[in-house]
């Protein structure tokens, strides 16, 4: 049996309607690919709350609860883990993102997201957000 991940993304969402990519930098796995931001939930946390901590963790902005709206979610088989991965959208924040752990940011309009190599997990987040925007 897998063990199941449980991963916590958003869709940050400038006035422009652009959606924030994250590219996965060199040593990780999937390194180069493209992604939401987002990170592991650790235990005890809520989705929301590992968000608001990745995001200044990774970016160094700073959101509330009631920012991140529930949009969807992935569920995908890895060889070796199952990833359960709810999507949030999220139009206000705080604070200018900017790659504090080395990867590359791109903003990016909803029909260009197919244009960037993704994760398998991620690719069916893109038509629902392209009908979101």
């Amino acid at each position: 049996m897998k063990k199941i991940v449980l991963v916590s993304a958003v869709a940050l969402i400038d006035v422009e309607g652009r959606v924030l990519l994250a590219q996965r930098p060199e040593g990780k796995s999937m390194a180069g690919l493209w992604e939401f931001p987002g990170g592991k939930v650790e235990p005890g946390e809520t989705p929301e709350a590992a968000l608001i901590r990745e995001l200044h963790e990774e970016l160094g902005i700073e959101t509330w609860d009631s920012c991140l709206a529930p949009l969807t979610f992935a569920s995908h088989a890895y060889d070796d883990f199952h990833l359960l991965m709810p999507l949030f959208a999220c139009r206000k924040w705080q604070g200018v993102p900017q790659a504090r752990e080395g990867q590359v940011l791109k903003w990016a309009r909803a029909r260009e997201l197919t244009d960037y190599p993704m994760p398998p997990a991620d690719v069916p987040l893109i038509p629902i957000l392209r009908d979101l925007l």
